[in-house]
């Protein structure tokens, strides 16, 4: 399962759960007020049947002197149990039957030691109910989920041929006419649907893949050497050594491709991305055009840019989250961003 059918998994499996296990816990303490008073009942039967022919161990017998008590009564107080009788041809005493607290508590463990018993039966019941309840909510999920994935699988695929046609016309426009500046943006728009392309393959991909320990300044050395190309005016600097981290390697590289390339993109002409590690976070840090709202740019489609279409850096969000990376960023407009990669769930000690 991947995170969002786990997720709902979870949430379904705790609804039902919780909110049986509710019903059953105050169905269970009526009862156990049901059953003490049932038990205070049998016990009071008891004391009236023992005043009659006082062939009974189970309770203690006294005479005392007739006061306020109400007879055939049965009383509950720290001490235990007692109930008065009148006694044959006496005006003055009363007969009191007594059972002690220590005799009672142990008639009333018996009936909750049971009631616990049942309790737990019917509790992993619901547990085991609970678990069926959610496979079978979540199966309907299940079934959209892959039919949307294979659907824009298929449409993914399906581009690839318009996409080509696109890119082979433009070239031969440009080798026609030159220089154009209606051509350089046909260029840019395919180049735009090829990210968008290249972003939805990475978000439908299941990103829990195999973890394995990298070098993390290995790593990023590899990942500016293949984007320098494209930005020749941009100077890469990079302060990172004997760093391991466990990670996938394949999602760790979609993260800090994203970061980089944006941090080239939105650069000024000559200016410089520096990449650096302190107190396990990773800085990249940009001389750019800054960001006017640095708290919306991880929401989906924000973009401030006419280049680009937005959902870069939401998927780096959500790439982050489901490796352990906590990101944070900082900037101000024409001065610069940075972006921060809180690395303590991954770092190799």
């Amino acid at each position: 399962m991947n995170k969002v059918e786990i997720e709902s998994f979870l949430k379904s499996f705790l609804l039902f759960f919780l909110s049986l296990g509710s019903l059953l816990i105050a169905l269970f303490i009526i009862d156990h007020e049901k059953e003490t008073h049932l038990l205070d009942e049998k016990l009071l039967t008891q004391m009236r049947v023992c005043s009659f022919d006082l062939k009974c161990t189970k309770f203690d017998i006294n005479f005392i002197e007739k006061d306020s008590q109400e007879l055939y009564k049965l009383y509950k107080d720290v001490t235990g149990l007692k109930s008065y009788y009148s006694i044959p041809k006496s005006e003055i005493y009363i007969m009191q039957l007594s059972l002690d607290a220590k005799k009672y508590k142990a008639e009333l463990e018996k009936i909750q030691n049971k009631a616990i018993m049942h309790f737990f039966v019917i509790l992993g019941i619901l547990f085991f109910l609970s678990i069926l309840f959610s496979i079978y909510a979540l199966h309907p999920l299940r079934n959209a989920l892959i039919l949307t994935h294979e659907f824009i699988k298929d449409i993914l695929h399906d581009i690839n041929t318009p996409l080509s046609s696109l890119r082979l016309n433009s070239s031969m426009l440009k080798k026609e006419f030159g220089e154009n500046t209606k051509i350089a943006r046909i260029e840019q728009s395919v180049q735009n649907i090829i990210d968008l392309q290249q972003h939805l393959r990475a978000y439908l991909q299941n990103h829990s893949m195999q973890k394995e320990e990298l070098e993390l300044d290995l790593l990023i050395k590899e990942r500016i050497a293949l984007i320098k190309n494209s930005y020749p005016d941009i100077k890469f600097t990079l302060d990172i050594s004997n760093i391991r981290i466990l990670t996938s390697k394949d999602t760790f590289n979609r993260i800090i491709d994203n970061i980089l390339v944006n941090a080239a993109k939105y650069n000024k002409r000559n200016g410089v991305v520096h990449i650096f590690y302190s107190d396990e976070d990773l800085h990249i840090e940009d001389s750019g055009k800054g960001i006017k709202n640095p708290k919306k740019v991880f929401e989906r489609f924000y973009k401030e840019q006419e280049r680009g279409i937005g959902i870069g850096l939401h998927i780096v969000k959500k790439l982050c989250d489901e490796s352990g990376i906590k990101i944070s960023l900082e900037s101000e407009l024409n001065k610069g961003t940075t972006f921060t990669l809180n690395l303590s769930e991954l770092i190799v000690h």
